[in-house]
């Protein structure tokens, strides 16, 4: 597998925790100079103690002032090479109780936020040599789930977003690709499970084997399996790969 281009700046959103935190810590270890980005500062911040990147930026990604702020301070330390727009939040109801709000939650978080970030570091880095953006989509792009319409709509919106823009940059050195996983590990998905337990009285392991049912493998996905996807989408050998949605899921799909 070809690897990064020499010491690119890679700009993870949503990076202190699950799997963008897994994301910054393999960019790390390929080389890059990794900016993690969220809303928690003393999260962002042990993930450099860590070791899992080198600089933070506070910012919220459904408000375009400040994320767009927050991205110029850190392009202007290092030109950004590498978007993963990775920030999103979950939450469940049926339709019938989706309510405007919760459809526009879903939608701000979860698609204005990939759209946001991608509008501040595109001028910049069409016109370099070597440019990657990578959304963190879920099969939910791909295909429905019940009791998620407004989630589900809004991660179809990303994976619309990403196969129209590929093609408007495919006269340039920038691809634009998303990572659709399953469910995975994380604590987004902790908060799906302690959901099952409260409202159907299923213990842990019954709510855990509810969710990996999704999943051919029968498990739930690694942070890390999410992370090493996107790290070959990064790498200079896969410059052909663009406008495509990527499921991570274990055959699901």
């Amino acid at each position: 597998m070809s690897g990064l281009p020499h010491s690119p700046h890679a700009l993870v959103t949503g990076g202190g925790r699950g799997i963008g935190r897994a994301i910054a810590a393999a960019l790390v270890e390929a080389g890059a100079t990794v900016t993690v980005l969220g809303r928690n500062a003393a999260t962002l911040e042990e993930a450099i103690s860590a070791g899992a990147a080198h600089f933070a930026a506070v910012a919220d990604v459904s408000d375009e002032t400040s994320l767009k702020a927050a991205i110029a301070e850190a392009n202007a330390r290092q030109p950004i090479d590498i978007l993963i727009a990775n920030a999103g939040s979950a939450e469940s109801a049926p339709f019938s109780k989706s309510d405007s709000a919760l459809f526009a939650r879903m939608m701000n978080v979860n698609f204005m936020g990939v759209v946001h970030a991608v509008s501040a570091v595109l001028p910049g880095m069409k016109d370099r040599p070597y440019g990657r953006i990578v959304a963190i989509a879920s099969t939910a792009g791909l295909k429905g789930y019940a009791y998620v319409s407004a989630y589900t709509a809004a991660k179809h919106a990303v994976v619309g977003l990403v196969r129209s823009l590929a093609l408007e940059m495919a006269g340039s050195n920038v691809t634009v690709n998303a990572v659709c996983p399953g469910f995975t590990d994380t604590d987004l998905v902790a908060g799906s499970i302690e959901t099952i337990m409260k409202k159907t009285g299923r213990s842990r392991e019954q709510a855990i084997a509810e969710l990996a049912k999704h999943n051919p493998q029968g498990r739930l996905i690694s942070p890390r399996e999410v992370a090493d996807c996107v790290l070959w989408l990064c790498g200079e050998g896969a410059g052909a790969i663009t406008g495509q949605a990527i499921a991570v899921a274990g055959g699901e799909i």
